[in-house]
């Protein structure tokens, strides 16, 4: 069974509006990131799964498919332990699967620069209806796992289940269970899919969107808090454990739940 990577946020050219928003939700942001093949980041990292803020620089070479890719939450994205071996298993199960692709960024350690180095295995933007799909192999993990990146003043600590809809909800969760070599479940509202450290839910709905992300803390005393002094962010709190947060000036909402 899979496990999940990362999630991405797609901020096309606002990625100085997206990086503050977060900053001020009290998320620990990695420095800014520049991708050999034309895209900027920001991580969000936990010991586990992290989320991602990606977008395009100004100047300089632009990744097409981030700029033809919806605002917003539009990427999930599965571990792979060998690029090579995964375009394999991916095309053994009938998908259509793009050949691994390398590429890396620069990061400063202590004074050096090092290049983190990443290979990943892409899906065809027609095969999930929802948004991007594709696989990551991290070269050095050692420069993206890092312990003060770790730590966030929010309580953030883990993503522990992505929400999909999608017109054909069952036939979109037997996609992602071959491609995660996982199973189908169902469950009250639909049909789910499980990782090796998270869940995918997918949901029956009239248009076809990746809908949300559940975002785990040590609390949610922090982030409520927070919230509402960062402008047009909307809490709503469900329970003292479970609440989700509107950010619509990035086109998101996160679902919060607090593990105590």
């Amino acid at each position: 069974m899979t496990l999940l990577d990362h999630v991405v946020v797609n901020t096309l050219r606002n990625m100085d509006a997206a990086y503050d928003q977060f900053a001020a939700l009290g998320f620990t942001l990695t420095p800014r990131g520049y991708h050999s093949l034309g895209s900027i980041n920001h991580l969000m990292m936990t010991r586990g799964a992290y989320l991602e803020l990606v977008g395009v620089p100004e100047q300089g070479l632009q990744r097409q498919d981030i700029l033809e890719s919806p605002y917003g939450l539009n990427g999930l994205v599965f571990r792979s332990d060998d690029a090579d071996v995964t375009f394999a298993d991916l095309t053994a199960s009938g998908f259509q699967a793009l050949a691994p692709v390398a590429f890396s960024r620069p990061v400063t350690i202590d004074g050096r620069t090092l290049d983190a180095r990443f290979r990943t295995v892409r899906l065809p933007a027609a095969t999930f209806s929802g948004g991007r799909v594709y696989f990551c192999e991290h070269l050095t993990p050692e420069l993206v796992w890092r312990e003060e990146w770790l730590s966030h003043p929010n309580g953030f600590c883990g993503l522990d289940r992505f929400v999909i809809e999608a017109k054909n909800a069952e036939y979109e969760a037997e996609l992602y269970a071959k491609a995660s070599q996982s199973s189908v479940e169902t469950w009250g509202l639909g049909w789910r899919v499980p990782l090796a450290d998270a869940q995918i839910d997918i949901v029956e709905s009239a248009t076809a969107r990746f809908a949300t992300v559940h975002l785990v803390f040590e609390s949610l005393d922090q982030i409520e808090h927070n919230a509402g002094h960062v402008k047009d962010a909307e809490w709503r709190q469900t329970d003292d454990k479970e609440a989700t947060l509107f950010l619509p000036e990035l086109n998101l909402t996160l679902a919060c739940r607090g593990i105590r």
